[in-house]
């Protein structure tokens, strides 16, 4: 599934995409980021933006994870930066709305060869996301 949007900044538009991709494990998505190559149409993800709307951007990126989980309940969403910072970038920002995400999902974060809870303040080398599933009790 993909996702377009722009980026508008000081640096003018910047065409955005987003593409999960189911993985080798079912039920488990990739979740790719980044600036669209406007030769290729493919996500490059190794550009600095830096176009003054970082918040605006990780906003949209989370709008698509509610969009996605709507149509597969079930989804694992696999996140990774493509550099240590843009993984410590996503860390911070899961970190500064994990209230309001443990609302909706349970996050993971990979550490010393294994999965853990999401803890504010710790390095995370990866992220699992997924959506609750809420039981109904008749």
């Amino acid at each position: 599934m993909f996702y377009e949007f722009e980026s508008d900044g000081p640096r003018g538009k910047v065409t955005k995409l987003i593409h999960y991709t189911e993985m080798e494990l079912k039920g488990f998505y990739n979740l790719g980021f980044g600036d669209k190559d406007h030769k290729t149409g493919e996500i490059d993800d190794t550009i600095i933006t830096n176009n003054g709307d970082s918040k605006k951007i990780l906003a949209t990126v989370a709008y698509t994870v509610y969009s996605f989980t709507d149509k597969y309940p079930k989804a694992w969403i696999y996140v990774i930066g493509s550099t240590k910072a843009r993984t410590r970038l996503y860390r911070m920002g899961i970190a500064n709305n994990l209230v309001e995400i443990l609302q909706g999902f349970e996050i993971h974060g990979y550490k010393n060869n294994s999965w853990h809870e999401f803890e504010k303040n710790v390095d995370y080398d990866a992220f699992l996301i997924r959506r609750k599933i809420s039981k109904f009790v008749l």
